[in-house]
């Protein structure tokens, strides 16, 4: 699996900030599990903070995120926290609920089975990343996913997934304020239950920047290479259809 994120937060042009916005629990040997977040950040940070007090917790009757059995427990109590800290905020004066909304993503592996991958909705529902599914994004992704839908390989190597979402994350980084590098990265690999490799990609990164300028470039050369629009063979009723006809009396 290859996780990445970006780490700029925004409440306006005036209040653009920097949080982390993937976090890693991890039992080597036994569970890695990745939660990466988007969203309201009050939201997200308490959600991890929740998350982390109860990781603390040994009570059969509140297992923390380190005790659970599965990934589809994990996901689930992920939810339920999402949800609760969505309902308290709003319960507690606050006008708008969607206000407090959040989207996360959790994956990773636990025990002997299969690594799996979640979406979890503000509702606290969720949904599983599957053969026809295998991938997700959350936050800004108008700009970025149609890459990846035409680029992506089940068989492509890790490497080559990297330059993908570098490629993805450069798009909407020239398209949206409110996304912007540092850019977190963990590859984990399938039944190491432990980190894999995590690594940040900032500005100066050279990799980054060759990848940035090269795809601008094969942009262009892709649009020029592109047969030329012809009025006369490309449309079939030239201005036929846009006029208006008198009807005959």
């Amino acid at each position: 699996m290859v996780f990445m994120s970006d780490t700029r937060t925004n409440a306006g042009v005036d209040n653009i900030s920097t949080f982390r916005k993937m976090r890693i629990w991890e039992q080597p040997g036994q569970r890695s599990i990745t939660l990466m977040s988007a969203g309201n950040l009050a939201t997200t940070q308490a959600v991890v903070s929740l998350l982390e007090e109860r990781a603390k917790e040994v009570a059969e009757r509140d297992p923390g995120i380190l005790n659970c059995e599965s990934m589809f427990q994990v996901a689930t109590m992920v939810g339920e926290t999402l949800r609760e800290v969505i309902q308290n905020n709003s319960q507690n004066g606050q006008r708008a609920e969607s206000t407090f909304h959040a989207t996360l993503l959790v994956g990773g592996q636990v025990g002997d089975g299969q690594m799996r991958l979640f979406l979890i909705y503000p509702e606290g529902n969720f949904i599983e990343a599957s053969d026809d599914t295998p991938f997700f994004q959350i936050g800004e992704t108008k700009y970025g996913r149609p890459i990846i839908l035409r680029a992506y390989d089940p068989a492509m190597s890790f490497e080559d997934a990297i330059k993908l979402l570098l490629v993805s994350f450069d798009s909407t980084i020239k398209a949206n304020l409110s996304v912007s590098p540092p850019l977190d990265v963990h590859v984990y690999e399938k039944d190491s239950r432990k980190t894999g490799k995590v690594f940040r990609i900032d500005t100066e990164n050279a990799y980054f920047r060759e990848i940035s300028e090269g795809w601008g470039v094969a942009l262009r050369e892709a649009f020029a290479s592109l047969p030329n629009f012809d009025f006369e063979k490309s449309l079939t009723r030239p201005e036929a259809s846009f006029r208006h006809k008198d009807s005959e009396s």
